[in-house]
């Protein structure tokens, strides 16, 4: 995808010394588009712990290339293992980060020490690539629901979508805008709602941000709108991404996400969640009861960034002093309000057989 005409991804090496990371510091955006370089374990570890990244794919993809950077630095068996360790403990929602640590170690265990770091280079960039292709495949998927959307209504197409789920989630394309993307090339007249995403606004900062460098009609609103709008019939169709979902169809998301699909089920508008394959954890079933929810720290929710009327950024406090907040970074969707899944291999129900039907290896 591009800013202002210069196509980027999300994450990639350093094309000059071939070894450091380089990513797009997400906490400045939109007021600033910096890029970071990540040199050590510690950089990578730190970018996804405080959201510099974020999103399942692209936290698999950092985390990755974080482990070949502690091979820089020590190959042996026993710092590997314990390098993975860490980087898996920097955010336990999303399962892609566990999953592509986990392909990491399947493909360095074997070799000896002194073709680990090229064998991880290697290897890093293949989920990066295939993360592309994940989710290019996705946006075909889902731009056939929004064809036949437009071709029953005749009109523009109103999304409603909810945190961050493009461009900037994954390392390029998006998986909840992908179809967005796609309809909005093709010609299609779409516009989407983007929910502000309380409390760090990933959709007020990034989802906007990236829709409006790409040119796609969009309204941010505030979290609670939403099912005011499906009411007045304002939503077509809703879109979001995912962190995690269970083999039964169970969908971990950012917070607020099990509202959208309250409302959407009780107003009849299609609740539609898209993701790469890499986000399905076939170890869980009871994704309320099993998947882990990230608790997050309380500032996100008591202070709010921005930039003032005079054009300087500050942080501020919105809570009384003695008040105290929770923050729980994610909820659960019940599969029985999804109305199904986008994946690179197709759409399906949100249900076990569902999903067996479209990866019948995990049977």
């Amino acid at each position: 995808m591009k800013i202002d005409g210069t196509p980027y991804r999300s994450v990639w090496v350093d094309s000059l010394d071939g070894w450091s990371v380089h990513i797009i510091d997400q906490t400045k955006l939109p007021w600033a588009v910096d890029i970071l370089r990540l040199a050590t374990l510690a950089d990578a570890a730190h970018a996804i712990r405080s959201m510099q990244v974020r999103g399942a794919p692209l936290i698999g993809a950092v985390a990755a290339y974080g482990l070949a950077l502690a091979l820089r630095e020590d190959a042996g068996t026993h710092a590997m293992e314990r390098d993975a360790v860490l980087l898996k403990e920097t955010r336990p929602t999303a399962v892609n980060l566990a999953w592509a640590i986990d392909r990491m170690l399947a493909a360095l265990r074997p070799l000896p020490q002194p073709e680990r770091v090229a064998a991880a280079y290697v290897e890093a960039g293949r989920i990066a690539d295939e993360d592309v292709a994940q989710c290019e495949a996705i946006g075909r998927n889902g731009l056939k629901l929004i064809q036949d959307l437009a071709a029953t209504k005749g009109r523009r197409i109103n999304i409603l979508t909810h945190c961050n789920a493009g461009w900037l989630a994954t390392v390029d394309w998006g998986t909840a805008l992908a179809p967005i993307y796609m309809a909005h090339d093709s010609g299609i007249d779409v516009h989407v709602w983007v929910d502000e995403t309380r409390p760090r606004n990933q959709g007020a900062f990034l989802t906007a941000f990236e829709l409006g460098k790409h040119g796609v009609p969009h309204t941010v609103i505030v979290d609670n709108a939403g099912g005011h709008l499906m009411q007045h019939g304002a939503v077509d169709m809703v879109i979001v991404g995912t962190d995690r979902v269970t083999r039964t169809g169970d969908v971990a998301n950012k917070i607020g996400t099990y509202l959208k699909a309250l409302a959407a089920h009780d107003n009849n508008v299609p609740f539609w969640v898209a993701l790469p394959s890499t986000t399905i954890d076939w170890t869980v079933r009871d994704g309320v009861n099993e998947i882990p929810i990230e608790e997050r720290s309380a500032t996100e929710v008591t202070t709010i960034t921005g930039r003032a009327l005079d054009g300087s950024l500050a942080t501020i406090r919105v809570v009384p002093t003695a008040s105290h907040a929770a923050n729980p970074a994610f909820d659960v969707t019940p599969a029985r309000l999804v109305t199904g899944l986008i994946t690179e291999r197709g759409c399906c129900d949100a249900s076990e057989p569902g999903l067996l039907a479209l990866f019948p290896e995990h049977a």
